[in-house]
C-alpha cells in the first residue's frame, strides 16, 4: 500500500509540475504584445510562398492578409496544382486588388514526393527572388508585422523560424475542441520544448534562409520525411543549427468543424509524429491531465482524504493554469473551455493508442498510408492504393 501511495503521489507531483512549468513558459512566450514591430528601410527582401488548395474557412481574409503586410520589400508567390481549383479566381481578384504588391500565381503539378503540399510548393522555390523565404499555409492569418516578427526571432545559431498554429474564431463545440488541442496543449508543449533547446519545425509558418536549405539539396530535400516539417527539423539539426519559435504564435481561423474532421486531423498528426519522431511521441501518452487526476484520486482514497474534493482541487489547479494562459495570450476562451480541455485529455490516450494501431489517414481528401520498410528503406508516405500494391509485391 505504501508503494502504491508513493508511486501515485510521484506521478501526480511530476505530471502537475511539468504541466505548470510548461504553462509558465508559454505565458512568458505567448503573452499579448500590442506593439507593432516596425520594419527598417534596409531590411532584406523576403519571398512569401503560399501553397493553396481549395477554399478554406475565412480563405479571403487569410489570403488577403498576405497583401497587407507592413514590410517594405517582399513578394508573394501562390502555388496551385490545378487551374480548375475554385480558389484561383479569388487569388486573381486579390492580386488585381493590390497591384503595388509584387505577386505571381504558379499553376502546375509535380509528383516528386507523396506529400501533396510539398509537390505543390516545389515549383515555387526556384521562382523566389529573395534570399529569405517564408513558407506559410493558406489558412494562416498574418498580422501586419508578420515578417518583422519572424526576422526578429532569427539568431546566429538559427536555421529555421516557425510558428505553431493557434486556433481562433471557432464556431461550434467541435471547433472549440480543436482549439483545445491546438492552443493550450500543442502550442504550450511546443514552446516548452523550444525553450529547452528542442524546437521542432511547424509547417504552418517556416522562415528559411534560402542558402541553408539549398545546401541541404533545396526544397526537394524535404521529401526525405513523411511531412515537410519533420524533414525541416532534421535538415536544420543536421546542420548544427536550431529551430526557433516566434514569440506570440499566429492565428488560424477555424470556423465550423465536425467531430470527424477534428479526429481525422488529430490522428493524421499523431501518426506522422509517431513515424517521424517515435521516441518523442512515446511520452505523449502521459501528457494530459487524466493521469495526474487519476493518481491524485488514488492518493486521496488510500490516505483517507475526500476523493471528490481532492480531485476537484487538483483539476482546478491544472485547468485553472490553462485558463490563465489562454486569457493572458489572448487565445479563444469560453465558459465551456475547461470541460473541453478535460474531454481533450480523455481523448489523448485513445489518440495515442490509435496512432500505433494504424497507418492510414486522410490528407486533403487523399487516403494515405505509412509504409514501414517501403521504398526507400524507411517509413514512407504513399497513397493507400499504392501502399497495398507495394505490400503485395513484397509478399510475392
Amino acid at each position: 500500500m505504501t508503494s502504491l501511495i508513493l508511486g501515485s503521489a510521484a506521478i501526480c507531483l511530476l505530471a502537475t509540475s511539468l504541466h505548470l512549468a510548461s504553462v509558465f513558459v508559454a505565458l512568458v512566450r505567448c503573452r499579448i504584445d500590442r506593439r507593432l514591430l516596425q520594419a527598417g528601410p534596409d531590411g532584406p527582401g523576403i519571398s512569401v510562398l503560399r501553397p493553396v488548395c481549395g477554399i478554406d474557412n475565412y480563405a479571403e481574409e487569410t489570403l488577403r492578409s498576405t497583401f497587407e503586410l507592413a514590410y517594405p520589400r517582399y513578394e508573394v508567390i501562390f502555388c496551385v496544382e490545378l487551374a480548375s481549383d475554385p480558389v484561383v479566381p479569388l487569388l486573381r481578384h486579390l492580386m488585381a486588388s493590390y497591384p503595388h504588391v509584387q505577386s505571381k500565381l504558379l499553376i502546375g503539378h509535380d509528383s516528386t514526393s507523396p506529400n501533396p503540399k510539398l509537390n505543390n510548393l516545389i515549383k515555387g522555390w526556384p521562382a523566389t527572388g529573395f534570399d529569405w523565404v517564408v513558407i506559410a499555409d493558406s489558412n494562416v492569418l498574418m498580422p501586419v508585422d508578420y515578417l518583422q516578427r519572424l526576422m526578429a526571432t532569427w539568431q546566429a545559431d538559427t536555421g529555421l523560424v516557425c510558428s505553431p498554429p493557434v486556433g481562433c474564431r471557432p464556431q461550434g463545440i467541435w471547433a472549440e475542441l480543436e482549439c483545445a488541442f491546438l492552443n493550450t496543449y500543442q502550442a504550450r508543449w511546443q514552446y516548452f520544448a523550444d525553450s529547452i533547446g528542442l524546437g521542432f519545425a511547424q509547417g504552418k509558418t517556416m522562415l528559411w534562409r534560402r542558402a541553408d536549405l539549398d545546401r541541404a539539396g533545396g526544397i526537394r530535400a524535404l521529401a526525405a520525411e513523411l511531412a515537410e516539417d519533420a524533414a525541416s527539423t532534421k535538415v536544420v539539426r543536421a546542420a548544427g543549427l536550431r529551430v526557433r519559435l516566434v514569440d506570440g504564435p499566429f492565428g488560424q481561423p477555424l470556423g465550423w468543424r465536425s467531430a470527424s474532421e477534428v479526429w481525422r486531423r488529430q490522428i493524421r498528426w499523431a501518426r506522422l509524429r509517431r513515424a517521424t519522431f517515435k521516441w518523442f511521441f512515446v511520452p505523449e501518452l502521459l501528457a494530459g491531465g487524466v493521469w495526474a487526476l487519476s493518481a491524485g484520486a488514488v492518493v486521496a482514497s488510500t490516505t483517507g482524504l475526500p476523493v471528490a474534493a481532492s480531485v476537484t482541487t487538483l483539476g482546478a489547479v491544472w485547468y485553472g493554469a490553462e485558463v490563465l494562459l489562454a486569457y493572458r495570450a489572448g487565445w479563444h476562451l469560453s465558459r465551456r473551455a475547461p470541460l473541453l480541455w478535460l474531454l481533450r485529455d480523455l481523448v489523448l490516450p485513445l489518440l495515442w493508442v490509435s496512432a500505433w494501431l494504424g497507418n492510414e489517414f486522410e490528407w486533403r481528401g487523399n487516403r494515405m498510408r505509412l509504409v514501414e520498410n517501403g521504398p526507400p528503406d524507411s517509413p514512407t508516405l504513399v497513397p493507400a492504393k499504392l501502399a497495398t500494391a507495394w505490400r503485395r509485391m513484397k509478399i510475392r
